[in-house]
C-alpha cells in the first residue's frame, strides 16, 4: 500500500471530504477487490471495478454517517465491499439453478470455506467480538496481510496475529457446526 489507510486527519464532516477520501482510497479498495475476485471468486462475472463502484455508491449513500478518521472510513469501505460481494454472489445464485457454491481457499489450502457461510459466521462473531470480526473481514474480504491489518487497526502486529488465531479458531468451530 502506497499510502497507509490509517493516516488520521481528524473527523470527516462534509460530503466533499468524504468524496475526496473515497477517491484517495478507491485504488486501495479496487486492488483489494481484484485480489478477492482473482483468488477467491473466479466464477463470478463481476469485475473488480464494478464491485468497488457498487461499494462506492453505497458509501456515498451513507450521507448521515460521521466518519471519525481515515481508518474508520477504510474499515467501513471494507465492510461495504464485503456486502457488495455477498450480494453479487446471491444474485448469481438466484439467477441460476444449481449455481456452484463460492468457496474461499483457506490459508493452509487444505479446506475450502463457503463464502456465504463465512459471512453468516462473521455476522455472529461481530455480535460476540466486533474487533475480531473486523480482523477477519480485513483478512478475508479485503485481502490485507497481518502488517497491513495492524496499520489499519492501530494495533501491534503481534496483537493482530494473536487475535487472528482466536478468530480463526472461533470461525472453524462455527463453520464445522454449520
Amino acid at each position: 500500500m502506497d499510502q497507509s489507510p490509517i493516516e488520521a486527519k481528524g473527523p470527516i464532516t462534509s460530503p466533499e471530504e468524504r468524496d475526496r477520501l473515497l477517491a484517495e482510497l478507491y485504488d486501495e479498495l479496487r486492488a483489494a477487490a481484484s485480489r478477492l475476485l482473482r483468488r477467491e471468486a473466479p466464477f463470478l462475472t463481476i469485475q473488480p471495478t464494478e464491485l468497488v463502484n457498487e461499494a462506492a455508491l453505497r458509501v456515498m449513500k451513507l450521507d448521515r454517517m460521521s466518519w471519525q478518521d481515515r481508518q474508520h472510513f477504510f474499515a467501513t469501505g471494507a465492510r461495504v465491499l464485503r456486502q457488495a460481494m455477498i450480494d453479487a454472489i446471491r444474485r448469481r445464485r438466484s439467477g441460476k439453478r444449481q449455481a456452484p457454491t463460492l468457496m474461499f481457499a483457506s490459508e493452509g489450502g487444505s479446506t475450502d470455506i463457503d463464502v456465504e457461510a463465512l459471512d453468516e459466521a462473521l455476522t455472529r462473531l461481530e455480535a460476540a467480538s466486533p474487533d475480531l470480526a473486523k480482523i477477519v473481514e480485513l483478512r478475508f474480504f479485503v485481502g490485507l496481510g497481518m502488517t497491513e491489518i495492524a496499520e489499519v487497526t492501530g494495533q501491534s502486529e503481534s496483537t493482530i496475529k494473536r487475535r487472528w488465531k482466536t478468530a480463526r479458531l472461533w470461525l472453524a468451530s462455527e463453520l464445522s457446526e454449520a
